[in-house]
């Protein structure tokens, strides 16, 4: 038969056409290899292996993006000044008055100001908090809690008035601030129904009169409160008189500017109590304190009212009509924290790998018989440690260098459609990247074996530093809970025809897709092609999260019946912080494949593409029971996976000396003698005195 014919009877096909169909079909079920590699792909081989070739400079420019100029401007001028530099022995008084000495030096000698960005580029402030903790995370931290938290307070929750009455003096350090929202039985993120700290307004004298009603309610971990703070924003509720049978009332939780020490004396102001927190386990450069306040009256102007006033007589007006959503516009202006702490983490974890991997890279230990020592980077297990991090570290900046963009954006654009999307990306990149930071800094730690624990490489002190990143600004298992809620929402929405918030809008076209029966064709396609196609990975991440969210509201469904919506809640609270972290995994994989797409330079854009395919097999791999039990791969394919990561990461080892170079840290930021390359043991001999 000739095999080009017309079939009259399409219901009775050729034999040539089902031969056809079959050898197609059997190109997909047929095991293909996936690469060619020397046998066993052992530490020998993966140093002979062919090393790609790319340009450091281009990618480091890609990186650093628009902000590089401001950020290296504060660098050198610490750099310049070995008086303002932190060393490895000191107390905590000491760091504490050094902090001060470098940001008033930042501010006054260096004209370096960055709290007139956080409205006018915040981005741009981002880029020099970074910079600035790149000098000393506790100085970055008091930086932080000056322009972000007690400075972005009045700006943001405040009028012109605030405005114009204090913005001066936050820029130019006269008006050194605190955040104290905090208190001894509750934290940030219970302010909204569990603050006790109470306001009252007295309209006799037109003022309000601040107040702590128990030792509960007494403001704690309140930073620059125990030695250099002047004024706070406390976070207390708003109480009315209204002098008849109703009572009392509570107008919910707001901000006020209370003065807690005197400008000229600096004395503490009377009915304030201000208690030294003492020694913490890292972060000693910041003074934090607890506040008590005993009949303490402000004028009615301190109120930041924003999204609530009181008028001279007494009357309660806001544009929003609960106390629920005065809180959540609030919280909503307040997510800035969030974001620069996300950002922060992923600074941290560049300088860790980068001692990680170049220590890795230098130190030699054991090898064939009779042949030289080999490096301990090329030993599988130390590449298991490290490379999947090193891959991480640069999902995480292109992540987080996005929500910097979004929440940049609605600052200048105030764009109500990303609001609730940076909301909820603030939190889970909070949660997600300082979890896994604190959890690499140990890993490298290890990875450096018993120089790991000299203070002096610095391992110990970031460590320290960055564990408490998992509790301020929220709690990282809490901020999970956040996003998980709003998945509910977007999917309530989804199902009822809502609006989808921006990051969310794959979900209408895509999650039937996502929830169907896998296809059982390309559940056994195994080459490296297919594995390594970013629709392959981001479908893989997607469906995993949508799988999660499906059997959650199932579950939440069932267990409320009998167990109410508090209880049902807890009894999903696992499932539920996995589907979150699942989801936010899709996220950063979807703007570091984004990122790959973007970079202009063909050599930069395939290395990224290297670290993306590394980052996303290695998660993939990690949860395999989830697309085994559905099926959604074959055994076949898992396995595939599995080689085709070990490959991968081998391939990242070649150059993973380039890669943490194009973090361009310079030798003064990472100030460890395990991050001097060659010169390493030589820094750290003279170190000892040899």
């Amino acid at each position: 038969m000739n095999p080009n014919q017309t079939v009259e009877d399409e219901s009775q096909p050729s034999i040539t056409a089902m031969t056809r169909r079959i050898q197609r079909l059997s190109i997909h079920l047929t095991p293909l290899p996936l690469f060619q590699p020397s046998p066993q792909l052992n530490m020998l081989t993966c140093a002979k292996a062919n090393k790609l070739e790319f340009d450091k400079g281009s990618l480091s420019s890609y990186m650093r993006g628009k902000y590089r100029e401001s950020q290296e401007k504060v660098l050198e001028f610490f750099k310049s000044r070995p008086y303002l530099q932190t060393p490895i022995e000191i107390s905590m008084n000491e760091h504490r008055e050094l902090c001060m000495r470098q940001l008033m030096a930042l501010v006054r000698e260096a004209k370096i100001k960055p709290f007139r960005y956080i409205v006018e580029d915040p981005a741009k402030y981002f880029a020099i908090a970074e910079a600035v903790g790149n000098i000393d995370i506790s100085l970055g931290i008091k930086l932080g809690v000056h322009c972000s938290l007690w400075g972005g307070s009045v700006l943001n929750l405040g009028t012109k008035k605030h405005r114009d009455k204090y913005f001066d003096g936050i820029d130019n350090l006269d008006y050194l601030g605190c955040f104290a929202m905090t208190e001894l039985h509750h934290g940030e993120l219970c302010f909204h129904c569990g603050l006790q700290t109470i306001a009252t307004f007295d309209r006799i004298t037109d003022e309000f009169i601040i107040d702590t009603p128990n030792d509960g309610a007494i403001k704690w971990w309140i930073g620059n409160a125990a030695v250099h703070g002047k004024f706070a924003t406390v976070f207390a509720k708003l109480i009315l008189t209204t002098h008849d049978s109703k009572g009392d009332s509570d107008m919910g939780v707001h901000g006020f500017i209370v003065p807690i020490r005197d400008l000229k004396t600096h004395q503490t102001l009377p009915g304030i109590e201000i208690h030294d927190c003492g020694h913490k386990i890292g972060l000693n450069g910041v003074d934090n304190g607890a506040l008590r306040f005993c009949s303490v009256r402000i004028p009615r102007d301190n109120l930041l009212n924003r999204f609530g006033d009181v008028s001279r007589d007494g009357k309660y007006t806001s544009s929003l009509p609960t106390i629920n959503k005065r809180f959540a516009a609030m919280l909503g202006e307040l997510v800035g924290g969030r974001v620069g702490l996300a950002s922060s983490s992923v600074g941290f974890l560049k300088i860790a790998v980068t001692i990680a991997v170049r220590y890795s890279l230098l130190r030699q230990q054991f090898g064939p018989p009779k042949q030289p020592e080999v490096s301990i980077l090329d030993y599988q297990s130390h590449q298991h440690k490290l490379m999947p991090m090193l891959a991480s570290t640069y999902a995480f900046h292109f992540a987080t260098r996005d929500l910097v963009d979004k929440y940049s954006e609605i600052k200048k654009t105030h764009n109500e459609q990303l609001v609730g999307d940076v909301h909820a990306l603030s939190a889970g990149l909070k949660s997600y990247v300082t979890s896994y930071t604190a959890k690499s800094l140990s890993t490298c730690r290890e990875a450096c074996g018993g120089h790991g624990y000299a203070a002096v490489n610095r391992l110990g002190s970031l460590r320290n530093d960055h564990d408490i990143f998992q509790t301020f600004e929220g709690d990282n298992t809490v901020l999970l809970q956040q996003v998980a809620g709003d998945l509910l929402k977007q999917y309530k929405d989804k199902f009822q025809g809502g609006p989808l918030s921006v990051t969310w809008n794959y979900l209408r076209e895509s999650m039937n897709t996502y929830l169907s029966q896998p296809n059982p064709v390309t559940a056994r396609w195994e080459s490296a092609d297919h594995l390594r196609d970013p629709k392959f990975q981001l479908d893989a991440f997607r469906y995993r999260t949508s799988r999660l969210l499906q059997s959650a509201v199932a579950r939440l469904r069932k267990h409320s019946k009998t167990h109410g919506s508090f209880g049902a809640w807890n009894r999903c609270l696992n499932h539920l912080l996995t589907l979150a972290e699942s989801f936010i995994e899709s996220v950063i994989l979807a703007k570091f494949i984004e990122a790959v797409q973007n970079c202009p330079d063909a050599s930069s854009r395939a290395a990224l593409k290297l670290v993306c395919d590394l980052y996303a097999l290695d998660r993939i791999w990690n949860d395999i029971g989830t697309y085994r039990n559905v099926d959604y791969v074959a055994p076949n394919k898992a396995k595939a996976i599995h080689k085709l990561t070990e490959y991968l990461s081998f391939q990242v080892r070649n150059i993973a000396g380039e890669l943490v170079d194009a973090f361009d840290l310079p030798p003064y930021v990472t100030r460890a003698p395990l991050a001097m390359k060659s010169e390493a043991y030589a820094q750290y001999t003279q170190l000892v005195g040899f």
